[in-house]
């Protein structure tokens, strides 16, 4: 890419879709190509093919997707695998018809097996069921990757796929009804924290920047005593502070800060193409997709114990066991993208720092 080339990045207010352009400003690409939702629906295959043969973009990061954790996931299934694929596919097709150099496309590491040996190499992918909570959206990712090696292979088209793990840092999304794991751990030991110093200044301040179901700071004490007990950020009989983890703890999960994901997205669109993604001498090409993480995990429970420490919450966890853990051990095999010139820069002791900053500051 040049610091001109006309960049589309689809999906640029979402946590990924926005670190990529910081990455790329930062970086001194000047020709950024964005649309909102409103200005946009990806899902509407005609307003796509108009803006690609308008625009003609030289280069397509595509990070737009509809997310979200286990709970919609699970509730929202027609929706996530319906506006994935519709979403996936306009983009895709009509980049190959626009002659669009070089694309690539984003998706999770839940594309994965349920018992997936560990770490997950690229050539674990459909060796075996998925998980439930979250198949249709992974099988519309799967569909992605699909759909890249397939274009490649028939029109010589440049797509690469990247699967990142989980990844949290600017722009998360800190609403409790549909948060991942750490930025939801973040808010409510914060909240349990100040609840725990009887400090409703902090509690009101966090109520007005994201009410929950509705409740602002503006509202009567008991009514948010009331919302922070059903999200799980409670006072106990003895007086001290409880805050409800979902899970009983134990399942592992591998955590990446999204500007590194960006670092890495932007290095493989500069220096690296699909022909680098398979050896030269297979039969079948498959599973050309590329792992972006750390290739290191932590238990929740250990995760909890981080925020706790670095909040200075001197209350108790208590691990909803009723609620579901998900896949127990999630952790990539990262040394095809190592082999390609890329390893990470933040721990995850650094990232929750860094988001916890940027949480309070926002």
């Amino acid at each position: 890419m040049k610091v001109d080339s006309k960049i589309y990045i689809a999906g640029h207010r979402g946590l990924v879709g926005s670190a990529i352009v910081n990455n790329l400003k930062a970086k001194g690409y000047t020709n950024l190509i964005t649309r909102t939702h409103s200005e946009l629906d990806l899902t509407d295959s005609e307003q796509v093919a108009d803006f690609f043969k308008n625009e003609k973009p030289e280069f397509v990061f595509l990070a737009a997707a509809k997310v979200g954790g286990i709970v919609a996931n699970n509730t929202y299934r027609a929706d996530f695998i319906y506006e994935n694929l519709m979403i996936q596919n306009n983009v895709i097709h009509h980049s190959y018809l626009n002659k669009v150099h070089k694309l690539l496309f984003l998706g999770s590491t839940c594309i994965y097996p349920k018992n997936c040996p560990q770490p997950m190499k690229e050539e674990y992918l459909l060796t075996d069921s998925l998980e439930y909570t979250n198949e249709p959206y992974a099988i519309a990712k799967i569909a992605g990757i699909k759909l890249c090696e397939s274009y490649n292979l028939q029109y010589g088209t440049n797509f690469i796929s990247v699967m990142p793990t989980n990844l949290y840092g600017p722009n998360d999304n800190f609403d409790l009804k549909k948060s991942h794991v750490l930025p939801a751990l973040i808010r409510k030991i914060h909240l349990g924290k100040a609840l725990e110093d009887n400090d409703w200044f902090t509690i009101d301040k966090d109520l007005d920047k994201l009410p929950i179901e509705g409740v602002s700071g503006s509202e009567d004490m008991q009514t948010k005593i009331e919302v922070l007990k059903k999200y799980g950020v409670t006072t106990n009989p003895n007086g001290g502070i409880s805050v409800e983890i979902w899970g009983t703890g134990n399942p592992k999960r591998e955590f990446l800060w999204s500007e590194d994901m960006a670092e890495a997205c932007v290095f493989l669109m500069e220096n690296r193409d699909s022909k680098d993604t398979f050896s030269d001498n297979l039969k079948e090409i498959r599973n050309t997709h590329i792992n972006i993480g750390t290739g290191l995990d932590i238990s929740i429970k250990d995760l909890a114990q981080l925020i706790k420490q670095h909040l200075g919450f001197k209350g108790s966890f208590i691990f909803n066991s009723d609620k579901p853990d998900g896949t127990m051990i999630k952790r990539t095999d990262v040394s095809k993208l190592h082999k390609l010139g890329w390893k990470h820069q933040i721990d995850v002791k650094d990232g929750i720092d860094k988001l916890y900053n940027f949480y309070i500051n926002v």
